[in-house]
């Protein structure tokens, strides 16, 4: 069963039977949005980025993003960079996954990010969503949508937080600007 997330709502990362989950996919599926022209319907390509930053005790120590797809202790990897997002048929176009079991006991958050590196804001992104799967047997268990657009260049999704002997999800959807989870850092800081 999916949870349609809003912002600020938290659920656990436990499975309905009681057991701890042992690996998640964050998944981040867009397309263009259509834009009116001259000759009539169009499209421009958009390239989002989806990041996960690592932090021990609200400090950064790591970052997985497109040109570091794996984190240096291995918990956590990107599947590889897409420039121009999906048909909007609600697969992943960009996947970050993370091995709960192996994220070192250091690590105390990891917040994911979507960012438009090509500049475009959220208005001209249709169907963007961002979902947290079972990996272990492909069931999503959560559901982020980008609604509303906006003139924002960035979000700042969600973040997964040890909650005692387990974790939990907090969907928080606060829009930002940047290209670059670089650019996103002041507007991470308040989720710690």
């Amino acid at each position: 069963m999916t949870v349609n997330m809003s912002k600020g709502q938290a659920i656990s990362l436990q499975k309905a039977d009681g057991a701890t989950l042992t690996a998640v996919r964050m998944g981040l599926g867009w397309q263009s949005a259509p834009r009116r022209g001259l000759f009539g319907s169009r499209t421009k390509e958009v390239d989002l980025d989806a990041s996960a930053v690592l932090f021990a005790d609200k400090q950064p120590v790591d970052v997985v993003f497109f040109r570091h797809l794996t984190s240096d202790d291995g918990s956590v990897r990107h599947t590889g960079d897409n420039l121009v997002g999906g048909a909007g048929q609600g697969g992943d176009d960009e996947s970050i996954l993370v091995d709960l079991q192996r994220v070192p006991v250091h690590i105390d958050q990891i917040v994911f990010t979507v960012n438009s590196f090509t500049g475009q804001t959220f208005a001209e992104v249709a169907n963007a969503f961002c979902r947290l799967v079972d990996e272990t047997n492909g069931q999503e268990m959560a559901r982020y949508t980008l609604t509303g657009g906006g003139q924002y260049t960035a979000q700042i999704m969600a973040k997964v937080h040890r909650a005692g002997n387990g974790w939990q999800m907090t969907a928080l959807g606060t829009p930002a600007n940047g290209r670059t989870f670089q650019d996103l850092m002041p507007s991470i800081v308040p989720h710690l």
